[in-house]
């Protein structure tokens, strides 16, 4: 005979199993994990936990608890993560997406826009925000991973953004043409001796490729900065998400190649997290 359990004697038993894996935010996840294999939305979870949970649904919980207990991040595990206040798919070919970097969605949507460009664009989130929020805008996402463009362009589907976002295989702006008056971007910045330090969800999961450049972590803002004269249009503005020691770094590429109005921005932590600065007239 299958033992049927209810909802809240499963779930302190994933909370009671990642507990002992290590896992520091083991009730938090293991609610979401329940919501996602009851198939019902994580805010409506309370109400089902006395509710006896069929032998399917409990062996999705435990394949998830499992994962999880391994370190792989919740959003890999159940596909997709709020972003903004939309849902984007996501998977081990994409960056998840996290809150700090709405500290650079804040900032980009403070002036208007027509053409944005993203530059590495992983989950497509950064733009795809933008065009969701300027529903005047069109805009391109560039990304060296030709999987992290498959999941962005799902994600401009699902958002019903395909006619006003395209999405192209590119080193930065290798194959890009046109110019812009807005430009984001989150690229690698972790330098390569931070990375035995980051957590294992994000060390052993995401994808190195969007997470470190090498060296010192600035190479692409320098970059970046670099094709800005030919790609950034008079009065157009460029943001990057940057790592909270690199402002002033950046700020000075930015300077050298003749932007104004260099601007840091911190996140809600008190760290600085977002560059801007604009091309003159």
């Amino acid at each position: 005979m299958p033992v049927i359990l209810q909802g809240g004697v499963l779930l302190r038993e994933g909370v009671v199993l990642l507990r002992e894996a290590g896992v520091e935010s083991a009730a938090g996840d293991a609610r979401r994990l329940l919501a996602h294999a009851l198939k019902i939305a994580p805010d409506r979870l309370t109400l089902a936990l006395h509710d006896p949970v069929d032998e399917a649904a409990q062996a999705r919980f435990r394949t998830y608890i499992a994962a999880r207990s391994q370190f792989r991040p919740v959003a890999q595990i159940t596909g997709e993560r709020l972003f903004w206040g939309r849902p984007f798919r996501v998977t081990s070919d994409t960056l998840d997406p996290r809150p700090e970097t709405e500290v650079l969605i804040e900032h980009a949507l403070a002036a208007p826009f027509e053409r944005v460009l993203d530059l590495g664009t992983g989950t497509g989130c950064i733009l795809l925000t933008l065009l969701a929020e300027m529903q005047s805008a069109q805009g391109l996402g560039v990304d060296v991973s030709s999987a992290a463009l498959a999941v962005a362009q799902t994600n401009a589907l699902d958002l019903g953004l395909q006619q006003r976002a395209e999405f192209c295989l590119s080193d930065w702006f290798s194959s890009v043409s046109g110019q812009f008056d807005l430009i984001v971007s989150n690229p690698p910045y972790i330098a390569e001796d931070e990375m035995a330090g980051l957590s294992r969800d994000v060390r052993d999961w995401e994808p190195h490729l969007a997470l470190t450049p090498g060296g010192d972590g600035l190479s692409p803002y320098q970059r970046i900065a670099e094709g800005l004269a030919r790609y950034l249009a008079p009065a157009g503005r460029v943001l990057f998400e940057i790592g909270p020691t690199q402002g002033k770094a950046v700020c000075d590429f930015l300077e050298h190649q003749g932007l104004e109005e260099c601007r840091i921005w911190p996140d809600l932590d008190g760290r600085d997290r977002v560059v801007a600065a604009r091309r003159p007239a």
